[in-house]
């Protein structure tokens, strides 16, 4: 497998799965907002090729082109059936695992990306200042329910490390530096899971 991605970014997710499940890969670094004569450039016509919108991360497997970050961690779960991080038979199992894979990327990530669009990532004309407000009251509503739906619950579908926890950690790992309020019971599991061997390999990769 190749992945092309960019340190501080859904990347990292990618990443960090390629490192648990223990698959051959190679990393390609790719840098966003540069000339798109530089081979390494988001915009460069090659990576444009397996990319269209230019953005991090993209999975090269085969013939097989990815281009989202949770399709690819659930791609390379998949190809590493035995590490079971993807549940693969218990129906129940599934669909919470589903749900939960779901509930990050339209509710807790959702307002991290919102608040990242209208300081920094959209054209100055198209921010929204107020939009930074929004994006915290969302951010909380979404922590209230994750709430529930993990209720005592150390992982995110239960009693095991999974797909779902990297994208959960990661994430809160994101709401931390853009500054939003995290409970003390986010703050730890991002810090516990980031404490995992397979994420502190990720991390020196990306260095």
């Amino acid at each position: 497998m190749k992945l092309y991605g960019m340190a501080q970014s859904r990347s990292f997710r990618a990443l960090w799965a390629l490192e648990e499940t223990g698959i051959p890969y190679e990393y390609v670094p790719i840098k966003l907002l540069t000339d798109a004569a530089d081979s390494a450039s988001s915009q460069n016509p090659d990576y444009l090729a397996l990319n269209t919108q230019g953005k991090v991360p993209t999975l090269v497997d085969g013939d097989l082109i990815l281009t989202e970050s949770a399709a690819i961690v659930n791609h390379i779960g998949r190809r590493a059936p035995k590490s079971r991080l993807v549940p693969a038979k218990d129906a129940i199992e599934c669909a919470r695992y589903d749900e939960m894979m779901f509930f990050i990327l339209a509710e807790l990530e959702q307002p991290l990306w919102s608040n990242g669009k209208h300081r920094f990532a959209l054209p100055e004309a198209q921010r929204i200042p107020q939009m930074l407000e929004t994006a915290a009251f969302e951010f909380s509503k979404a922590v209230r329910a994750l709430d529930h739906l993990l209720g005592t619950c150390e992982y995110a579908i239960g009693d095991r490390f999974t797909m779902a926890d990297i994208l959960l950690a990661q994430t809160f790992n994101w709401a931390i530096r853009f500054k939003f309020e995290v409970p003390e019971r986010y703050v730890e599991l991002r810090e516990r899971h980031y404490q995992r061997p397979a994420a502190m390999r990720a991390m020196q990769v990306i260095a």
